[in-house]
């Protein structure tokens, strides 16, 4: 019943969470959608963003995957479905209330191709010694990516995981008013092994930037 009632009016379940809010399950013209008070967080516009930077990337080439940021699971939907990743995929996520509702809502859990950490990604990147091929950063608090994800120790650490030859999707923002300045401090703090070029104003809001390891 929920389903046919939302084809006229969105049904939403709110819960709270310490880390992000309110989060807002809907139904929205049939299908599930996962947001915060201010934000889509999965199976909307997010997901399409995503998506077109997966275009971007060669995925024949990674066989492990770090995701930064869960949220519902609908990049790990699209890597498993649209682009048909079957290889390993690591997604580490601060938000517990996050996690159990990807598995709960949208039955994205844990598998032998899947392990979901819940984890600051900021410290998981410092502790972390396994190599990647991809990463994806999708790291927002709402609508903003805290500073901290911008910061060179983070770039860093990051940079250590990546093999060469890697490659990296960063979603740095939503309508940023300084994108530009942003996106050049997030290049400079990766320095000369990356090679990066942006995506702006994807599907009209957000700024991406693709990055390959080059040594």
């Amino acid at each position: 019943m929920k389903k046919i009632l939302s084809y006229i009016w969105p049904v939403t379940k709110k819960i709270p969470s310490e880390f992000n809010g309110t989060l807002e399950i809907s139904y929205v013209n049939g299908k599930r959608v996962l947001d915060t008070e201010n934000a889509n967080y999965s199976y909307g516009s997010l997901q399409k963003i995503l998506e077109i930077g997966l275009t971007k990337v060669n995925l024949k080439s990674v066989e492990n995957l770090l995701l930064l940021g869960l949220g519902g699971g609908s990049i790990i939907k699209s890597l498993r479905e649209t682009f048909e990743y079957k290889n390993n995929i690591i997604a580490v996520e601060i938000d517990p209330e996050i996690i159990k509702l990807a598995k709960d809502e949208f039955g994205i859990s844990a598998s032998e191709n899947l392990q979901i950490v819940q984890q600051d990604a900021f410290e998981y990147v410092q502790n972390s010694e396994v190599k990647f091929q991809l990463i994806i950063i999708d790291l927002f608090i709402d609508t903003t990516v805290p500073s901290k994800f911008f910061k060179r120790e983070f770039c860093e650490n990051v940079s250590k995981l990546i093999s060469i030859n890697g490659e990296l999707i960063f979603n740095i923002g939503v309508n940023l008013d300084k994108d530009t300045e942003i996106a050049s401090s997030i290049i400079d703090n990766f320095g000369i092994n990356f090679k990066f070029y942006s995506l702006k104003k994807v599907n009209g809001t957000n700024h991406l930037l693709i990055g390959k390891k080059i040594s």
